[in-house]
């Protein structure tokens, strides 16, 4: 989650994202609407992705049990497991990420990304995953 807080902050400060920096990746949609990081494995920690999308999940899920952050900003997953919503104090979007441009596929560390105009559709090794749009989002 540390390389949240890296893109984060580059952002912030309009630094260019370090997008190989050990692996780490950032992307964004061409609408700059969504945002992504992706992790890979890391001291014990397992490779996550995640995206956030700028206005909001819809429906915007229940406030998750515990979580003292702002939430309903996006999803999150592992190689394996389920996608859920993200309760976080930090974004994945980050203005200066490359554009994966519509019609076109990101891969890494076992997720998938497909940039469309109708939104971004991941999912991981195991088939699972997140659809973002503006008009909905939602897990399978």
């Amino acid at each position: 989650m540390k390389a949240l807080l890296v893109a984060s902050i580059l952002g912030v400060l309009g630094l260019p994202s370090p997008a190989a920096a050990g692996g780490l990746q950032v992307f964004q949609t061409p609408s700059k609407n969504i945002g992504c990081i992706y992790e890979p494995a890391e001291a014990g920690q397992p490779a996550f992705l995640r995206c956030d999308i700028g206005t909001g999940l819809k429906p915007r899920p229940p406030k998750p049990k515990g979580c003292v952050l702002a939430w309903g900003l996006g999803y999150e997953m592992t190689k394996t497991g389920r996608a859920h919503d993200v309760c976080a104090g930090d974004t994945a979007r980050d203005l200066n990420a490359r554009t994966l441009p519509y019609g076109t596929t990101w891969r890494g560390g076992g997720f998938t990304c497909i940039s469309r105009r109708t939104g971004l559709r991941c999912m991981n090794a195991v088939r699972r995953g997140f659809f973002l749009s503006r008009k909905r989002t939602y897990t399978f």
